[in-house]
């Protein structure tokens, strides 16, 4: 069990997950917002590879992936500075990233690296349920990674189940069927989210797309076991000069502790 299962499955409500981009905003600055927001209080962290052509990001965290990209950010230099992350950081890690860098890694050795240095799990949007089942499910497994998948409101019944069975960690449900980062609302499907309420799945939800502060976040919990934020926080660190007192008290926004 790693530690994003048992963080789930000791926390089961209102767990917060916080997306940042690695290398950004300065290429150093990876481990210190890591740190900075396990401090704060995240449940647990997102890191963004940055690539060129990130499909289901907008225009906040594309921005952030070029930014990074150009600081010179790369998967063999984000191993780098992880290889001692967990000397200091407890809670659960993951990495989103799309298939083609990995690919160019080289996939078991991609894997085999995220064990090495303690990440939990992978979010790879792209690749296919199908793949993943056939060739890949096994890496996972030997590397006690947990395979993250998203689902929309328009994935049927029968394909989030299948999502569901070959999951483990937790189920990304996107709250539209847009990119991360607009401006509509945090949940702009009610029906969709009591219905994945009401299907009893073996893996918690975690709503994502859109959500930004306390109230959007507190929305997404009263459907899910908790929320993840992306866009928001880029914005919130884009020009800081104060990475730590900045995030801090972004999550305190969040959480809506700032009147404590």
């Amino acid at each position: 069990m790693n530690r994003l299962i048992q963080t789930i499955t000791k926390q089961s409500k209102n767990l917060l997950n916080i997306y940042c981009t690695a290398g950004y905003p300065k290429l150093e600055d990876t481990t210190e917002v890591l740190e900075a927001l396990q401090n704060a209080g995240a449940d647990i962290i997102e890191i963004g590879i940055p690539f060129s052509d990130p499909l289901a990001d907008g225009p906040t965290i594309q921005q952030s992936n070029g930014v990074a990209l150009a600081n010179g950010i790369s998967i063999p230099k984000l191993f780098e500075q992880l290889k001692d992350v967990r000397q200091t950081v407890t809670v659960p890690l993951i990495l989103m990233g799309y298939l083609n860098p990995v690919l160019q890694y080289g996939f078991e050795a991609f894997c085999q690296q995220c064990n090495a240095i303690g990440i939990d799990g992978l979010i790879i949007p792209d690749l296919p349920l199908h793949e993943y089942t056939s060739k890949y499910k096994p890496i996972f497994e030997q590397n006690k990674l947990s395979n993250i998948c998203l689902i929309t409101p328009k994935t049927s019944v029968e394909r989030i189940k299948e999502i569901d069975e070959q999951s483990s960690g937790f189920i990304y449900a996107v709250s539209s069927s847009s990119t991360t980062g607009t401006k509509q609302k945090a949940i702009s499907n009610n029906h969709f989210f009591e219905q994945l309420k009401a299907m009893d799945l073996n893996n918690p939800v975690l709503i994502g797309f859109n959500i930004k502060d306390n109230a959007t976040f507190t929305n997404a919990c009263n459907y899910a076991n908790g929320a993840i934020i992306g866009s928001a926080f880029i914005r919130a660190i884009e020009n800081s000069e104060n990475l730590e007192g900045d995030i801090k008290k972004f999550v305190n926004k969040v959480r809506d502790e700032t009147k404590i």
